[in-house]
């Protein structure tokens, strides 16, 4: 006996309006996920908007997803029951149209959630409906991955669905070989694919499945199956990932891209995103934090085997980073990252201006790398606030040559130089002329107190500073110099006496960062790969090396013979 299929649409509300009025714990990102479809529906409710919401659609594929079996699990061999969030997205994806042609408005969909959360089971449902049911002739469906492996994840599951539902394939005409599924009547195959040794080109994607991008190394897939979405007015390329490690990767660039999105600061119609998470302030080792930024918790997502696991990173720092990145989707440059990254974040403010700052005291930090590698400048103003605590504002400049943009494995360099967020030079080394220049403009408008550099790197651009009488502080990264200075910037983001403007370049550099504490528990910043910059936090710490030695009116008497200011 057929059972009548659920209203899936009024599920989908239902959850967006819990969502928001905090029966149904979210982070922010999910609420402006949220928010962005309801007033997406009043928006183009009108006759003439250029898109339209089609109920029917939006149903069908959650009507389709819920008639296929579980293949893994203590619910193997059970028909899938969509959970409330996954049932929004599948609505929200497939039920927004094109009122010029009737085509799919989505056309690139990036969610990201926390591992154990079903999200292999439902790219294979949706992976197998684009294949047999969204009515589109030749339908060429794809998994990709970076390993032959990874790929065949979310192809197995479709395929082992596919062999337990003997109707399905009667119905479709489906054939299930070794490395393919096969619709004869309407010639529509799906297979998996990987970056190991198969060519990716002449592709004419109907739907493209990228699971964890966050372990795509370079951006080559991505852009690819991007570009081959652009032959078929329904395509889909369908990304879902974990947080990662790897912030100057592609996947942290969709991610980045996602985020301006659903602020409103950029507009993409054609993009979907949703990220579920945690909000700058969470309390990590709390249970409320795995709640949150788990939408199966109880589901698939075991209370008892993943609190065992954060009480284990509580006791061991060496395992916060990876359980915070995959637990909870804190991104994470290096597992074993010191700053506190939500609370870093928290601190940026896009509405600082360097104009607003103009005459006041400054310490600059400048961390000189290679004339091919990069170069950071940070100013760092000092305040005093109303606790008579210092408070410190910070603003950041970043130098790399054309040739170190053009040819680096980091991804986000050339859409960051785009933005202006990096200064380019000219040829394959950096101009440090151009540095100079930009140290002289600031001389000109702050009261510059010192400009503490690392003599390691010094360079013809300190010599001609100091024969203009700039007020150079000379100061080794050494660990003698910078536990100091690196405990303070911990501390005063923590306490909120610290506020930067929101570069991501910084945001990614200050990520990169391992603490290596020596037998004193003196601390020193480095990091575990080359391609992870750290040029910008090493530039601030410099700059607070500055501060700290000016407000202490008697560093020069440390180590001075006993008494001989007793006079005083």
């Amino acid at each position: 006996m057929r059972t009548s299929p659920r209203n899936y649409c009024a599920i989908a509300r239902d959850y967006g309006e819990r969502v928001l009025n905090g029966e149904i714990p979210a982070c922010e990102f999910v609420k402006l996920a949220v928010r962005r479809q309801k007033s997406d529906l009043e928006r183009y409710s009108g006759a003439k908007s250029a898109y339209y919401f089609d109920e029917n659609e939006a149903s069908l594929v959650c009507r389709f997803v819920e008639l296929l079996p579980h293949t893994k699990g203590q619910l193997a061999g059970q028909k899938i029951r969509l959970e409330p969030w996954q049932v929004w997205i599948l609505t929200t994806v497939f039920g927004w149209r094109r009122r010029s042609d009737g085509g799919r408005r989505f056309r690139r969909v990036y969610i990201e959630v926390p591992r154990g959360n079903g999200k292999s089971c439902l790219s294979s449902g949706v992976a197998l409906y684009c294949l047999l049911a969204d009515h589109e002739p030749g339908a060429e469906v794809y998994s990709f991955a970076t390993t032959r492996d990874q790929a065949g994840i979310v192809f197995g599951d479709a395929k082992r669905m596919a062999q337990q539902t003997p109707s399905l394939c009667k119905h479709f005409g489906l054939e299930i070989l070794a490395h393919s599924l096969y619709v004869e009547s309407t010639n529509s195959t799906f297979q998996a694919k990987s970056a190991e040794g198969s060519t990716l080109d002449g592709l004419n994607t109907h739907l493209a499945i990228i699971d964890e991008l966050h372990a795509h190394k370079t951006r080559a897939v991505y852009d690819v199956v991007e570009t081959s979405l652009g032959k078929r007015k329904n395509s889909l390329m369908w990304v879902i990932t974990t947080a990662g490690f790897d912030t100057s990767g592609i996947c942290y660039e969709v991610r980045t891209m996602v985020l301006e999105v659903l602020e409103g600061t950029v507009s993409d119609e054609t993009q979907f995103g949703i990220i579920y998470g945690l909000d700058a302030g969470d309390d990590w080792k709390s249970v409320e934090a795995l709640e949150k930024a788990n939408p199966n918790w109880g589901v698939s997502v075991m209370p008892e085997m993943v609190t065992s696991l954060q009480k284990k990173a509580i006791a061991l720092p060496s395992a916060a980073g990876n359980f915070q990145t995959k637990h909870l989707d804190v991104w994470c440059s290096a597992a074993s990252a010191w700053m506190n990254m939500p609370e870093w974040l928290r601190g940026g403010d896009s509405s600082l201006r360097r104009e607003d700052f103009e005459g006041e005291d400054c310490y600059i930090g400048l961390d000189l790398g290679s004339k091919s590698d990069m170069t950071a400048k940070v100013l760092l103003f000092p305040r005093e606030s109303e606790d008579g605590k210092p408070r410190y504002t910070v603003f950041s400049d970043f130098y790399l040559p054309r040739n170190a943009v053009q040819n680096s494995v980091n991804s986000q360099y050339q859409g960051w130089a785009d933005q202006g967020l990096i200064h380019v030079t000219e040829g394959a080394m950096t101009d440090y002329n151009v540095v100079e220049e930009d140290i002289r403009d600031d001389l000109s408008r702050y009261n510059v107190l010192g400009i503490v550099y690392d003599p390691w790197h010094a360079t013809q651009l300190i010599n001609n500073l100091d024969d203009s009488g700039a007020p150079l502080v000379e100061c080794s990264v050494v660990v003698a110099n910078v536990s100091s200075p690196m405990k303070s910037l911990e501390a005063l983001v923590l306490d909120h006496r610290l506020a930067h403007e929101a570069n991501p370049v910084m945001d990614w550099m200050m990520s990169n960062v391992v603490a290596r504490v020596d037998a004193k528990d003196n601390i020193f910043p480095r990091k575990e790969r080359y391609e992870q910059k750290i040029d910008g936090p090493v530039a601030l710490i410099l700059a607070l090396f500055g501060a700290e030695s000016d407000a202490d009116e008697y560093a020069d008497f440390e180590g001075s013979p006993s008494g001989t200011f007793l006079s005083w």
